[in-house]
């Protein structure tokens, strides 16, 4: 989806151990996952005694200089987070790593996700006086471990994980190893690779671990974490209370194409999302089919494919401009979305078009996106979004956390084709994104957390389930009422 006003990406999170080259590599790690976060950056490095840490604001190129990464050359073992903020607001302090000196040891940590439950953790912690120095949720594990009365680090690691909820991946680095964990539900993904000198890596990403030559070895599971050392490499349960949902939006949008995650591909699933769009929402004068760039062009050679429309580059994304390109005024910000995506005026003139998006946030960038097609003269744009109506808030490290944010939460799918200026506007169904991404796992909804498309939170909502409640829309309501003749009590679909 491209969408300045639509939805924004998690963070990702990297980690090497035993390597010569560990912060080298680290840096090229991040760089592949920079499309999870573009506010900052941040690694830490040990040498076996000491943990050293460098971080900055803006892209991973910005954030960390040349002459820092030189700092890191007699480093082994490392850690690293690319950060988009979606909990806590922007500045240094909360950019992670974050790396604490004990009297008794060091330990750098950084996370992808969001704990739901950190607003009442730091509320407990500060009463028995603990001090925070950021307002991310990060911080609260730190402080968990910290006042454990448990016998080991691992030990206090652990009985730190059993208290947090929510959908998140760790990475923490000791002197004497690095560790990675996932939350019990697996919303969160953690990959572990191998180097060919026999070092290990955990990325958020498979394509962190492909851009390094590494071989991958397995993915962290619910509820689990791995533990490796100079010993080799370990993996253990910290619960039993694990069901396995992993986020249809990491398919759907976060994820690169090239990345795998729990056995499937990205790019190969959003491809079959597009061929089971088609087949549920067909346009039939269409004379083309075209992609919004980039999250959205798999979906759409999909589409095209199983609709046997040709498939055309008709709008052109500048890859050079920032994300962050933000004007005071809205005769700017309109320019703004014309000089980020620009329409190809000689391929959708006069033409009827299909234009596959992976969803609507917003709608205030599809808009812009369907008055610039028709403004290069396309007669008609029929709008097929990729993934179903999206009419729920996340709160599992998505950005988007209000009602009041989202369009479908308070318009049906004709209004909001109206209000964008479509000829049609039609969503994938949430049996077809299922079906599409193809887990096979016994789970609720297959293994997949869908909770922005059916209100079903697996990890639960805690801290803002009150809010929540008090602020569902009318259509909210009506759709938690009735969508339970589709879905049995565990999710699954009834046929």
């Amino acid at each position: 989806m491209y969408d300045s006003n639509g939805l924004n990406e998690e963070c990702g999170v990297f980690g090497i151990w035993n390597h010569p080259e560990s912060a080298q590599l680290t840096y090229m790690g991040l760089h592949s996952l920079q499309h999870r976060g573009q506010e900052g950056a941040g690694i830490v490095c040990s040498n076996g005694e000491v943990l050293k840490g460098e971080r900055g604001l803006g892209l991973l190129t910005d954030a960390i200089s040349d002459t820092q990464m030189e700092s890191f050359k007699t480093y082994q073992h490392a850690i690293g987070h690319v950060r988009y903020a979606t909990s806590g607001n922007k500045g240094i302090e909360n950019i992670q790593p974050f790396l604490y000196h004990f009297y008794d040891m060091s330990v750098a940590v950084c996370h992808n996700g969001n704990l739901i439950n950190a607003q009442s953790l730091k509320k407990s912690l500060e009463h028995q006086g603990s001090i925070f120095h950021s307002s991310s949720d990060t911080e609260v594990i730190m402080h968990l471990i910290r006042r454990s009365k448990a016998p080991t680090f691992e030990d206090a690691f652990q009985e730190s994980l059993r208290k947090i909820k929510g959908g998140f991946t760790f990475a923490v680095l000791t002197k004497d190893a690095l560790y990675g964990a996932v939350d019990p539900n697996a919303i969160r993904p953690l990959a572990v690779g191998k180097m060919k000198n026999g070092s290990y890596i955990i990325a958020s990403e498979t394509c962190a671990i492909d851009v390094l030559g590494a071989e991958f070895v397995r993915d962290i599971h619910a509820g689990e974490y791995v533990v490796i050392n100079d010993d080799g490499i370990r993996v253990e349960s910290y619960t039993r209370h694990t069901t396995t949902a992993i986020s249809a939006m990491e398919y759907i949008y976060f994820a690169r194409p090239d990345s795998t995650i729990a056995g499937k591909n990205v790019h190969a699933v959003r491809k079959q999302s597009g061929k089971q769009l088609a087949k549920e929402s067909p346009a039939s004068n269409a004379d083309m089919v075209i992609g919004v760039p980039n999250s959205s062009l798999s979906a759409a050679s999909g589409y095209a494919e199983e609709s046997r429309l040709p498939y055309e580059m008709g709008l052109v994304k500048n890859q050079y401009v920032a994300r962050t390109f933000i004007q005071p005024t809205q005769e700017l910000r309109e320019q703004g979305v014309r000089v980020k995506l620009s329409a190809v005026k000689d391929i959708v003139y006069d033409k009827n078009i299909v234009l596959v998006d992976d969803s609507i946030v917003r709608g205030t960038t599809s808009k812009r996106i369907v008055q610039m097609l028709k403004d290069a003269g396309a007669k008609e744009v029929h709008v097929r979004i990729a993934s179903p109506e999206f009419m729920f808030p996340s709160f599992y490290g998505i950005d988007v956390s209000t009602t009041a944010e989202l369009i479908s939460s308070n318009k049906s799918p004709e209004e909001i084709s109206d209000y964008i200026g479509a000829d049609s506007l039609a969503y994938l169904t949430v049996e077809g994104l299922i079906d599409s991404i193809g887990l096979d796992c016994d789970a609720p909804y297959s293994g997949l957390c869908v909770e922005s498309f059916t209100g079903d939170y697996p990890a639960g909502l805690y801290d803002y389930e009150q809010d929540y409640v008090a602020h569902l829309s009318e259509r909210q309501k009506a759709y938690l009422a009735n969508h339970q003749q589709y879905f049995d009590r565990e999710g699954n679909l009834n046929v």
